[in-house]
């Protein structure tokens, strides 16, 4: 398992978390920052420490979201935190805002946290072994070692210095670090 990102932008999707195939329209009557309080909120609430709330809103340096950020086109969002020593997450693309999404994990972390304030508190811990944070996937832009915002020029020259080095052919070379260069251009250049 590795740990959450260390940046909340952009999206750290879950690796193994299917996507929703469509999204629907909630009653949550929230705010952005209503929804960062309260799931800020729940995981403190819970223990949990290390709190890193994932989605495609551009940051502050702060770590909090431009109050005139433009609306991403995937509201999804991905909760990162550490309770117990165990990394965890909870995600959630079912609504069409992010504050939507920010909002149901927030009550499903409150949810969980009842479990044990009702006194069934052992289910708690066989009811967080599901949400164990699983490695955030690897970035195109990592990859190849540019700024997400690269220019199509900036890919293809840092794709061509990393191909001569890692390809086959090369005495040092890797098939499978060459497989992910190629993925990574490939994505970033679509």
């Amino acid at each position: 398992m590795s740990e959450a990102p260390k940046s909340g932008f952009p999206l750290a999707w879950p690796i193994g978390r299917p996507r929703a195939s469509s999204r629907d329209r909630s009653q949550f009557k929230t705010t952005l920052g209503r929804a960062i309080a309260d799931v800020s909120g729940e995981v403190r609430r819970l223990g949990g420490s290390s709190l890193v709330i994932s989605s495609n809103l551009e940051l502050r340096r702060d770590g909090l979201p431009y109050a005139d950020s433009r609306v991403p086109a995937d509201p999804a969002v991905a909760v990162y935190f550490t309770l117990k020593k165990k990394p965890m997450c909870f995600a959630c693309d079912r609504w069409n805002r992010v504050e939507e999404n920010m909002r149901a994990i927030a009550l499903t972390i409150g949810a969980l946290r009842g479990i044990e304030r009702w006194g069934s508190g052992s289910m708690l811990e066989q009811a967080f072994s599901g949400f164990a944070a699983l490695p955030a996937p690897e970035q195109p832009w990592q990859v190849l070692g540019v700024k997400h915002d690269s220019s199509r020029a900036e890919i293809e020259t840092a794709y061509k210095r990393l191909a001569s080095e890692n390809h086959p052919d090369r005495p040092a070379g890797d098939a499978e670090k060459m497989a992910r260069i190629n993925r990574a251009r490939d994505q970033l250049l679509e």
